[in-house]
């Protein structure tokens, strides 16, 4: 598309001046159409001396490729690089509108670039990732002026970029206090080797009375001619699996963030302190179905597929489906595990089936619920009230805290960890209630 260029303006103006003198000497009038045919012809000439983009055929113009962060964290700042390449004899005069992916920021102001013929200009730019999730787009409208000014080409150039913002890292402070935990149960213990019904070789013995006969080593009998048995070290790395709820429920803000964030976030922090104590982390999303399952992996390559599944996780206007979702969890997860569900309830009667369906997961697991208060009912159920209608906000706040408690009283007497905390605290306040279910033994 031609358009006009910079100078345009200007000479627009002198032939407006042209006209304007034409009523006081009405000689000049005859001038005024092949002024404007002169500048109109200018103004495409100059256009088509604009470098354009790369062609198939020429192999000459600009090109642009871009060099992003290895990983976009939200609210971590980071840069991302362009190098703008000109293969023709001509300097390239462009003003770039880009396009990025919306969690980035979406469409950027104007900027102007200069790029020596034959030659290079590299720009590096801020960004930073707004949300968390997965998208794929991006581009440049690229307007490429003539040596005159008077004349540009713009064009669309395509460059899609596969952004991946991930949630935020775990904080420092968590760190510090799961490494402080670390060493407090470290501190003067030497490693002691626990023999029992494990899956860690440990050694070979003479078999005795009572032994377990499936364990006897046939090939170290023959050799030895007694009854070989193999002995196990005790397993000491346990599960986790974090299942999220992405239901109606999650979809509320709470302080202008969506309850999910706050739940990932602290399922997030929970990971990380559990690869720290070499368990096993898994998660499994569910809405009215199961969106993502991970089983539980070990180390930075569980937590990486964890943290890829709470990348992209996002909650929808759908009714959970909790029989279906734990039914799906008890066929692919048969190994006992602390199964943390992160989730909301309003009343018993409306959380009947989540908590039937989480007291299931007993004996076999240990399930931990996890529900964020929230703080604006908080508030509104204890401050005084100024009028009429106050006195009957606070009462409906009180009404509904009632039944909330009672539900998670239910929860609670049904076997079932209960951590109601605000979402602010969330990640703080699980890790700890980790780290004491840990330090209890009731893994």
């Amino acid at each position: 598309m031609i358009l006009p260029g910079r100078r345009a303006p200007y000479a627009l103006a002198a032939v407006a001046l042209v006209a304007a003198a034409a009523y006081a000497a009405p000689a000049l009038l005859a001038a005024v159409i092949p002024f404007d045919l002169v500048l109109f012809l200018a103004m495409v000439l100059d256009a088509g001396l604009a470098v354009p983009p790369v062609g198939a055929l020429t192999g000459r113009g600009y090109a642009v490729r871009r060099t992003p962060p290895a990983a976009l964290t939200v609210g971590h700042p980071a840069e991302v690089e362009y190098v703008w390449t000109n293969t023709s004899s001509r300097t390239a005069r462009l003003r770039v509108r880009e396009t990025r992916p919306d969690l980035l920021g979406g469409t950027l102001p104007p900027r102007m670039v200069t790029v020596p013929p034959r030659g290079e200009t590299v720009e590096r730019l801020p960004v930073a990732g707004l949300h968390r999730g997965h998208e794929e787009a991006g581009g440049f409208y690229v307007d490429s002026s003539g040596p005159l000014g008077l004349g540009l080409v713009r064009r669309k150039v395509p460059l899609p970029w596969s952004a991946t913002v991930f949630p935020p890292l775990v904080s420092l402070r968590l760190r510090a206090s799961v490494a402080q935990a670390l060493r407090k149960r470290d501190a003067g213990m030497k490693p002691i080797r626990r023999l029992g019904e494990g899956r860690f070789f440990e050694s070979l013995r003479e078999w005795v009375p009572g032994d377990d006969l499936r364990h006897i080593d046939w090939k170290a009998t023959a050799r030895r001619r007694k009854i070989i048995t193999r002995q196990y070290e005790e397993e000491r790395r346990q599960q986790l699996l974090l299942v999220l709820d992405t239901g109606r429920l999650m979809t509320a803000d709470v302080a202008g963030v969506a309850r999910l964030d706050y739940a990932v976030q602290a399922a997030l922090e929970l990971a990380y302190a559990a690869v720290q104590y070499d368990d096993n982390v898994g998660v499994m999303t569910f809405a009215d179905g199961v969106k993502h399952y991970v089983p539980p992996g070990r180390g930075r390559a569980g937590l990486k597929r964890v943290l890829d599944v709470l990348t992209v996780v996002t909650p929808s206007l759908v009714e959970p489906d909790y029989p279906g979702a734990f039914r799906y969890l008890a066929a692919r997860n048969r190994k006992r595990a602390l199964t943390v569900v992160f989730t909301d309830l309003i009343d018993r009667t409306a959380s009947e089936a989540l908590v039937a369906n989480l007291a299931t997961l007993r004996p076999r697991h240990l399930p931990l619920a996890v529900t964020l208060r929230n703080p604006e009912l908080d508030l509104v159920a204890t401050e005084r009230p100024a009028d009429v209608r106050d006195a009957y906000r606070r009462a409906a706040a009180e009404e509904l805290l009632r039944a909330r408690e009672e539900a998670l009283g239910h929860l609670r007497r049904a076997g079932v960890v209960v951590l109601d905390v605000p979402p602010a605290r969330a990640a703080q306040a699980v890790v700890r209630e980790y780290l004491e279910l840990k330090r209890r033994g009731r893994l």
